[in-house]
């Protein structure tokens, strides 16, 4: 059986597959390869600008030919790194073998092929190229949506800012607030949690095998590797890498700050599951109508309806990213001693943790757009629950000192139906002044918002 989006395993490489699309050269094992051999170009380069009489600074027509290797990388680049790696069983050993057969018929470049690799550990290409995967995945594709979907939040928040809605604390109606409002608090969240994912610095180590850099030394004892290294990883790309310095490692960087990152992003999917679900919920009420497009189909049974699929699969994939998220975060910082091989396997998984958050994204943006808001519903609402206003009058009683303010506006309002005639008998008969007892004559349950609006049109 071949290979295509009907066979795939996983539904983002098959039935999600074009809503990826700017994920895959990124977080695939392709976009892994190509960054591989970009931390190879790089070093490569570096070394012959370091000042070893043994490796002379590269001309600069061998280093446009080399950094054309990386801009130009190919997936039949990639599909021969995969059929050396089929001799070697060996991934990086596969990338190190390629770049020196691209140095065929170069001779400037071939008299230099042993600085290739020169005094690395597998793991300083792998834990910087994954660093390069996850910063451009994350500045690129996933940060991008996150911000798409705070845009387009802090537009619904503006455009309603002034519509009134029954609250529903406890499934209860509650003080009403308005629709803008109701949005503006998760604009001001996701802005906290895009602040966090963005703030995560992505780190990368060149030091060895056990961190010390015990070859390094071994080969120039008097040079200052160190020093050498962290302007490998840290100058602007192509330079160098363009990421952090992480000067303390074993064999593998820490991944401290992967699990870092993954909890921000998890902390942002938590707040667009939350919102998710309330719009599901506001939907089922009728808060919310659904455009559809021609030719589309609520129910397969029930023309009537309207589902509100895009939140649901939004939930559902938010879901699934977090509970991979959280393995990450949680085994990537455990290693035994100095290496074992559990986070390379885990590692490897990245992108299905990211892919199945940019889908929920999608999802989200598409059922946001969808939305058209039934502010006849929402007045019907209101309009039903007059007891809401239970709490300015008690509260302007208690301000003049009326006793057991509380109590009387339980007895009239709890477990009844509360029309306007009974509150407003109530408020003539309080011994308040007059002004304000007008005040409270003159409120309705869709005025009683409070700083709803300012507070919407504010974010």
């Amino acid at each position: 059986m071949n290979l295509s989006s009907l066979t795939a395993i996983s539904p983002l490489d098959g039935r999600y597959a074009a809503k990826l699309s700017a994920l895959r050269p990124i977080m695939s094992e392709y976009g892994y390869m190509h960054r591989r051999v970009q931390v190879e170009v790089t070093w490569f380069i570096a070394l012959s600008d370091a000042g070893f009489a043994e490796f002379p600074a590269l001309s600069a027509e061998s280093r446009d030919y080399l950094h054309a290797l990386v801009a130009n990388f190919s997936e039949a680049d990639a599909d021969a790194i995969k059929a050396i790696e089929k001799t070697t069983n060996h991934d990086v050993k596969a990338v190190e073998y390629w770049i020196k057969s691209k140095f065929d018929g170069r001779v400037e470049l071939q008299k230099a092929a042993e600085f290739v690799h020169f005094a690395c550990t597998s793991e300083d290409i792998n834990n910087t190229s994954h660093a390069l995967q996850l910063r451009a995945g994350r500045d690129t594709v996933l940060l991008p949506a996150v911000q798409g979907i705070i845009a387009k939040l802090r537009e619904m928040a503006h455009q309603y800012a002034d519509v009134p809605m029954l609250s529903r604390t406890h499934g209860q109606t509650a003080s009403p607030t308005t629709v803008g409002k109701e949005i503006a608090n998760v604009v001001v969240r996701l802005q906290k949690a895009a602040a966090n994912i963005s703030g995560v610095k992505i780190l990368g180590k060149m030091n060895g095998a056990v961190g010390n850099y015990n070859a390094h030394l071994s080969a120039w004892p008097g040079f200052d590797w160190e020093a050498f290294s962290q302007n490998v990883v840290e100058s602007a790309e192509p330079k160098g890498l363009g990421i952090t310095f992480q000067p303390y490692s074993i064999q593998i960087e820490p991944h401290d700050y992967m699990a870092e990152l993954f909890d921000a992003i998890a902390r942002a999917n938590t707040i667009l599951i939350d919102l998710s679900r309330d719009i599901w919920g506001y939907v089922s009420l009728g808060y919310f109508k659904q455009r559809l497009k021609a030719g589309e189909i609520g129910s397969s049974t029930m023309p009537h309806k309207v589902n509100p699929i895009d939140f649901e699969n939004a939930e559902g994939n938010l879901g699934l990213a977090n509970a991979l998220l959280k393995h990450l975060a949680e085994k990537l910082p455990i290693s035994r001693w100095q290496r074992d091989l559990t986070d390379s396997t885990v590692l490897r998984n990245i992108g299905v943790a990211m892919g199945y958050a940019v889908l929920a994204y999608s999802s989200l943006m598409t059922g946001l757009n969808k939305l058209e808001l039934n502010e006849e519903r929402l007045a019907e609402d209101l309009d039903n629950a007059w007891e809401v206003l239970a709490e300015p009058i008690q509260t302007v009683m208690r301000r003049y000192g009326v006793q057991g303010a509380y109590e009387k506006l339980k007895e009239v309002t709890r477990g009844k139906t509360v029309l306007a005639e009974d509150l407003h008998r109530l408020i003539d008969g309080l011994e308040i002044p007059q002004a304000d007892k007008e005040r409270l004559l003159a409120m309705t349950p869709a005025s009683y918002i409070g700083k709803a609006a300012q507070l919407a049109k504010r974010v």
